[in-house]
């Protein structure tokens, strides 16, 4: 179809008026007087004529521009003018430079935030972010590619953090698929990474298992010299086995003491749902002395520099290290361990009940919907028992004082 060879154009000459060098099928080299190339195409769209540009040569070459010519006339097969079209491709590349991937992380941050997520994973994917912003944070979200995030986690691989890596790559998943959602990007990179990272190893948090070292645990508690509120945040840990994030900023607003019943909205429920905690009498007690040093502000267990702000989520942790409980052997979280192992092993109560009380998501869709009964009665009954035991358990020897030798 053409009628132009590469060496008509190079040696295309300019003269005193403009003049054109006809390829076929609309498509031609406009020659300016000052000595500029042009390619244009002329075609009919809608009964009437227009003229499409596509760059000057030499940065369009021959090949180029008969390329550009094809597509132009598929699109005009289709019923689309391709004049209009190309305005709305550059229009969209000028969107895609403004939305950076910072931006949109950002958005989709604070879309989280509107929809009650809770604060502490709020930080964590903070976090991660910010760790990402430095390599992807200025380029457009829609010209990321799998190669670019790919580099993002094996920097944090290269730390060590697996684990990191792993929610590095959930977290910036979820912000390319609002990136798609929001018309912003066609694609999600991360998606393709998939099996690309080192994978974990489990990693069980740290907790004293055994009848006898419970029993040295609650001794230990009760020799705990440091700040008074920290040692109730130690003693209730062990009586209610709530996660160290739901008992540091629980407030005095959610407890029916009438009812001896703790009410947590799902905003603070790593599950999002809302969870019901039974007092024990002897946790109904240790909250009456709490009261009278933290009663009369929001939280049951404040901050030390600030009573606006929760007690920081290391107190409890700090103080088991201060007790000579190391990091390998006790944790804030190990508390929940030690309650299902030795609850579990007195056959007294229904595992359902206990996964319950522990306020765990049952991962079997079916069996979630047999077990959707909250087993209040046993729990109830469950929780006493569990205080009874801690007490036995902690009377069973003399207080212990905090062993620094220890681990």
């Amino acid at each position: 179809m053409g009628k132009l060879y590469a060496t008509t154009v190079t040696s295309a000459r300019p003269r005193e008026r403009e003049y054109k060098l006809t390829d076929g099928a609309g498509l031609y080299l406009l020659v300016k007087p000052n000595g500029r190339k042009l390619w244009r195409l002329n075609y009919a769209y809608l009964g009437k004529q227009r003229t499409l540009s596509f760059g000057a040569w030499p940065d369009v070459g021959l090949g180029d521009a008969r390329e550009r010519r094809d597509e132009a006339r598929k699109l005009i097969a289709a019923g689309l003018d391709p004049s209009h079209e190309a305005k709305l491709a550059t229009a969209r590349e000028m969107l895609s430079e403004e939305n950076s991937f910072k931006l949109v992380a950002e958005e989709w941050v604070a879309k989280q935030e509107r929809e009650g997520m809770a604060e502490i994973t709020l930080s964590k994917i903070r976090w991660l972010l910010d760790k990402a912003y430095p390599r992807i944070g200025n380029r457009p979200v829609a010209k990321i590619t799998a190669q670019e995030v790919l580099v993002v986690l094996r920097s944090i691989e290269a730390t060590g953090r697996y684990e990191s890596a792993r929610r590095m790559r959930s977290v910036l998943g979820r912000v390319f698929r609002y990136a798609i959602a929001t018309t912003r990007a066609e694609t999600d990179p991360a998606r393709d990474l998939r099996g690309a990272l080192t994978v974990p190893k489990a990693k069980h948090l740290a907790a004293i298992t055994t009848d006898k070292g419970a029993g040295e645990l609650m001794r230990a508690i009760e020799g705990y010299t440091g700040h008074a509120i920290t040692l109730f945040g130690l003693r209730l840990s062990a009586h209610l086995f709530v996660r160290p994030g739901e008992l540091r900023q629980a407030e005095w607003s959610e407890f029916d003491f009438d009812r001896s019943v703790w009410n947590i909205s799902e905003q603070k429920m790593k599950m999002r749902r809302p969870h019901r905690v039974p007092l024990s009498t002897q946790a109904t007690k240790l909250f009456e002395q709490l009261w009278e040093l933290t009663g009369t502000g929001k939280y049951c267990f404040p901050s030390f520099r600030s009573p606006r702000r929760p007690m920081s989520e290391n107190t409890i942790n700090a103080a088991l290290r201060a007790l000579g409980f190391g990091q390998e052997e006790m944790t804030a979280h190990g508390f929940r361990a030690m309650a299902a192992t030795l609850l579990n092993e007195t056959g007294k109560f229904n595992p359902d009940a206990i996964e319950r009380q522990l306020a765990h998501m049952e991962t079997n869709a079916i069996r979630r919907a047999y077990t959707r009964g909250e087993y209040w009665d046993e729990r109830v009954r469950m929780m006493q028992h569990w205080s009874d035991h801690l007490d036995q358990l902690r009377d069973g020897a003399k207080v212990l004082k905090p062993n620094f030798a220890r681990g």
